[in-house]
């Protein structure tokens, strides 16, 4: 990260953005050296959930996403609790995230999979949204596939890097 942050501020960008979710682990780390601000990409989902008045999220990526503490640090900055699958349901979700999403497999029975952790954690858990917390899910779980409101980490984050670039452009 703070290599390409270093590229990218000598080609002359203003900011920075990563859509990878598990590499934000590294976050604090690289923040303290970085030559340029960045969007981080579990603020602008924590944002867009208290905006659209969410109170309890559901955390679903790869296993360090699911169980590292980038969502609950920043979730828990803005007053939002979370939840994350359980144990079993977490190896299940990245072991198809890491063996069949990330190759471009996109299967009905790993479909019912992340439904079924998704319709657990609204009814067992109170969620009443979850986060697509891996570049991948958006493509498998579509908003209206899924039984909660999906907080699309990689599409908010985009949607915030051009609402941030077009704020920074001077008028003319």
């Amino acid at each position: 990260m703070l290599s390409s942050a270093r590229k990218l501020h000598a080609l002359g960008a203003d900011f920075l953005i990563c859509p990878d979710n598990t590499i934000h682990i590294a976050f604090p780390w690289v923040a303290k050296e970085t030559p340029l601000p960045w969007l981080h990409i579990a603020e602008v989902v924590a944002a867009e959930a208290k905006a659209k008045g969410f109170r309890r999220i559901g955390i679903l990526g790869t296993r360090y996403t699911m169980e590292g503490p980038v969502y609950p640090e920043k979730l828990g900055a803005v007053g939002l609790d979370q939840r994350t699958p359980n144990a079993d349901e977490r190896a299940r979700l990245d072991r198809i995230i890491m063996d069949e999403l990330v190759y471009g497999r996109f299967t009905e029975e790993s479909l019912a999979e992340f439904q079924a952790v998704i319709r657990r954690l609204g009814r067992e858990e109170g969620c009443d949204a979850v986060v697509l917390g891996c570049t991948e899910i958006p493509l498998l779980v579509t908003p209206d596939r899924s039984p909660l409101p999906t907080l699309d980490s990689t599409r908010l984050l985009a949607m915030a890097a051009v609402d941030h670039a077009i704020a920074l452009k001077p008028s003319s």
